[in-house]
């Protein structure tokens, strides 16, 4: 600590003598104790909504845009890129209207359906359960299925995990042989709902606690499958919704969902691309805010779970803007800046600080709605910046945590609405990832100045390796399928060994990742 005090006496007193490049100093620590970043926390999230899944992830067999028994081969291969743990799906929103045998059987046969929740769309159901558990083993991540209680009953829901993970000789086992497979999926993830407080059936959390325990006590285990049952849990800064959960359903549950968007007011999102600086750093404010909200949902689960046996599941979270002109009402497409890729490196740096009790988190969404990793249009894809964080983050997925400590300014910053809160301009995070190496992620989040980093170890003095630059000349710029390489990660060497440690300039607005040994 006195090693900390003094680096950062230090770096205030270089802000005296210079403005253009502001010192920041981190101290890098050895683990306390094991704990692993669940690869799950860089999970997916897949609803029908938009073109999402129609046109984003499948375009059919019969389709002149290149598909692999259906499913479009650049996003396929794309996705593949980042190791995704694990895909959920059908909602969100839809799953509570979502009944699953409508999605079975001969494609020309199956029934269209409205969705009534996203812009009215009609979709044929081409896509359903055997399309997205063949699409998960393809991708080679874990399956986590939403199910339907708002609209659907006990006995769709337990037939649909039959269907999907029984190898027995009963009905709903020989109906997916009829429809193509022999044996069943394996399918870890099972969600007993979505949103129940609001789109998933307007509950009170009392109310939900009991339709849970009755609709989890069927959901069963097959064979060697072991359901992981995930109970729908808070918005926000709902922390009632928690407590009453935690004392009705406990054990019950292996996980509680809980859904954090970054929006700075419901009724005035704003642009996700034309935006001034002090937009951009309530933005920040805001995404940095879930670190409060996960520490009281936290609290209220110790107080019922000291042994952190039930996980918290963040398997909603990102920004969320006014959709994007000339697009379809309700299909929630939006444009993807170095702003989003900002609030996804900083919403990592938290999550890896709470992985005993966050096992899984699920940004919304994967292809073409709100914060998407892919936008697709007709026969054209385009990475976001959002994407290439997830692809610089890749290595902390199974890493153990290094506690860090760090010394950095501070900005206040007032919101249109008048809120008010402090960010930092330096956010970092730290891990040793399997091959015993240090990943270092590093975001200067200051539009107008370089940021000097100097880095110390508790220990021994490592060197860095490699390193990766997520940067672009304006924070709101972003890449379009006319000019799909504007926001790009390129080669990062603008760091040195040190006699104390490790000296790293950062670009302003910038996002580093450092491979350390």
């Amino acid at each position: 600590m006195r090693r900390l005090i003094a680096l950062c006496l230090f770096a205030l007193m270089g802000l005296v003598t210079t403005f253009a490049q502001v010192k920041t100093t981190l101290l890098i620590s050895e683990p306390r104790e094991n704990q692993i970043i669940s690869p799950e926390i860089y999970g997916q999230f897949a609803e029908h909504l938009g073109s999402c899944i129609y046109g984003g992830l499948w375009v059919g067999e019969k389709s002149k845009i290149p598909n692999l028994k259906g499913y479009r081969l650049d996003v396929l291969e794309a996705l593949k890129q980042l190791a995704i743990p694990v895909l959920r799906w059908p909602g969100g929103c839809f799953a509570d209207e979502y009944h699953w045998m409508d999605g079975i059987g001969p494609r020309d046969k199956r029934p269209s359906l409205t969705n009534n929740n996203w812009g009215g769309t009609v979709e044929d159901n081409s896509f359903g359960t055997n399309e997205f558990l063949n699409l998960c083993e393809l991708l080679g991540c874990e399956p986590y299925i939403s199910g339907n209680v708002g609209s659907g009953s006990v006995e769709e829901m337990a037939k649909w995990v039959e269907y999907m993970t029984s190898d027995a000789d009963t009905p709903m086992a020989n109906l997916r042989r009829a429809n193509g497979r022999e044996h069943p999926w394996k399918v870890k993830y099972f969600g007993v709902g979505n949103e129940s407080w609001g789109c998933g059936g307007s509950m009170r959390p009392a109310y939900y606690s009991d339709l849970f325990r009755r609709y989890a006590t069927y959901c069963r285990n097959f064979g060697t499958n072991q359901l992981f049952k995930i109970a729908s849990g808070a918005s926000d800064y709902d922390y009632n919704w928690t407590d009453v959960l935690m004392q009705n359903v406990g054990r019950r549950m292996n996980g509680l969902s809980l859904h954090y968007y970054t929006i700075a007011d419901w009724n005035k999102k704003g642009s996700a691309t034309a935006f001034n600086s002090n937009q951009f750093y309530s933005t920040i404010g805001k995404c940095m805010e879930i670190e409060k909200v996960l520490q009281r949902h936290i609290a209220i689960m110790d107080k019922y779970d000291p042994k952190k046996n039930i996980a918290l599941m963040v398997d909603e979270w990102g920004t969320w803007w006014d959709e994007a002109e000339g697009t379809q009402k309700g299909h929630l497409f939006q444009q993807n800046t170095m702003r989003d890729a900002f609030v996804a490196a900083l919403t990592f740096d938290i999550f890896h600080k709470y992985t005993d009790r966050i096992k899984m988190t699920n940004i919304a969404q994967v292809v073409n709605v709100l914060q998407s990793m892919i936008l697709t249009k007709e026969n054209k894809m385009v990475l976001t910046p959002t994407y290439y964080v997830f692809k610089m983050y890749k290595n902390f997925q199974g890493a153990t945590v290094l506690p860090l400590q760090i010394c950095s300014e501070q900005k206040k910053v007032t919101s249109e609405r008048g809120d008010q809160r402090i960010v930092p301009f330096v956010c970092a995070t730290a891990a040793k990832d399997k091959k015993g190496q240090i990943q270092l992620a590093l975001s200067n989040i200051d539009l107008e100045n370089e940021r000097e980093i100097a880095i110390q170890f508790e220990k021994e003095n490592l060197t860095p390796l490699s390193g990766q630059l997520l940067t672009s000349e304006h924070i709101s710029d972003h890449n379009t399928f006319d000019k799909p390489n504007t926001v790009k990660i390129t080669s990062f060497t603008n760091f040195k060994k040190t006699a104390d440690g490790i000296t790293v300039h950062m670009p302003k607005a910038s996002i580093v990742v450092l491979t350390i040994k």
